[in-house]
């Protein structure tokens, strides 16, 4: 795909190697150290329109500080830079809201990708102060890339997750099968979509989704393209598939309504016109992506 994902960009250099260096990670910890500014897992916007950036200064003497990764071009021109995991911070599962996605708008791909990969490590911090395991507390490691047990008898080490999700176009006759939740905005039908469950395929939950959403039986299942989504913490797997049957029995505790779309209403609806047969996905979202990987087959 030719258009940048959001999410998708490389926005930072991870620089693992020193994750696992307390010594070099303490050294990074000087005047040059960037620290993004966020309104609790939200984004602060600066007035260039940009991610707002501060000092080590500015965080909070009680938090834990996350390694993000190194900003620029060769050893010498590379800053650090971190997130602050304050002591308050409770962590979200919650979708962004209108007002989460203007301020998201105004960012670059880059800093999109920065912003996305932070929220997803602070909101893990906020969410796991406590082993799984035994209950004991645990603290930060590896310059935030982890969570170690702090009771001796366990020493538990956590590590930050990321939720497969399987979203899906359907494909028959030349027809593309779209859903919509009751959440979505009125007239908005978009692909439809599952977790991955344990022990399974990304095309056995695909099809497995689609049976269960819409009633169809899905066949030859391919890949298209993925994006992470912080939303707390997914990738969203987009994929393709194809039925022979086009008869459609709807979830209704997952969906309000699925149907069928010619390749003219796709096609108009990407336009973003409000007045067709439905309201796309915005472009922030993969399955807009899929829809018009579909138009350019």
């Amino acid at each position: 795909m030719e258009t940048a994902i959001a999410f998708a960009s490389v926005g930072l250099d991870r620089a693992d190697h020193i994750r696992g260096d307390a010594e070099a990670l303490g050294n990074l910890m000087n005047w040059r150290a960037r620290l993004l500014k966020l309104d609790g897992i939200d984004p602060q916007i600066a007035p260039d329109g940009g991610l707002d950036w501060g000092t080590l200064a500015d965080a909070d003497p009680e938090a834990e500080l996350v390694f993000l990764g190194l900003m620029g071009d060769g050893p010498s021109a590379s800053r650090p830079c971190f997130a602050q995991v304050a002591p308050s911070l409770i962590g979200s599962v919650a979708p962004p809201n209108p007002r989460l996605w203007a301020a998201m708008g105004m960012l670059s791909p880059t800093d999109l990708a920065i912003y996305g990969g932070a929220r997803s490590l602070v909101d893990w911090h906020a969410r796991h102060r406590f082993c799984a395991r035994c209950g004991h507390a645990t603290k930060l490691a590896k310059g935030g890339w982890q969570r170690s047990c702090t009771n001796t008898a366990c020493n538990a080490e956590h590590f930050p997750r990321v939720d497969p999700v399987t979203i899906m176009t359907v494909e028959c006759d030349g027809e593309m099968l779209l859903g919509r939740q009751p959440r979505f905005p009125p007239r908005r039908y978009s692909a439809l979509a599952g977790f991955v469950e344990p022990g399974e395929s990304l095309e056995g939950a695909v099809k497995r989704e689609v049976l269960e959403e819409a009633g169809i039986t899905a066949r030859s299942v391919q890949y298209v393209a993925s994006q992470p989504w912080p939303f707390p913490s997914s990738l969203m797997i987009g994929c393709h598939a194809y039925t022979d049957d086009k008869t459609i029995t709807i979830d209704e505790t997952e969906l309000d309504d699925a149907r069928w779309f010619t390749r003219e209403e796709v096609c108009y609806a990407m336009t973003g016109a409000e007045d067709g047969a439905f309201i796309a996905p915005p472009p922030f979202a993969v399955a807009h992506h899929l829809l018009k990987w579909w138009l350019e087959q």
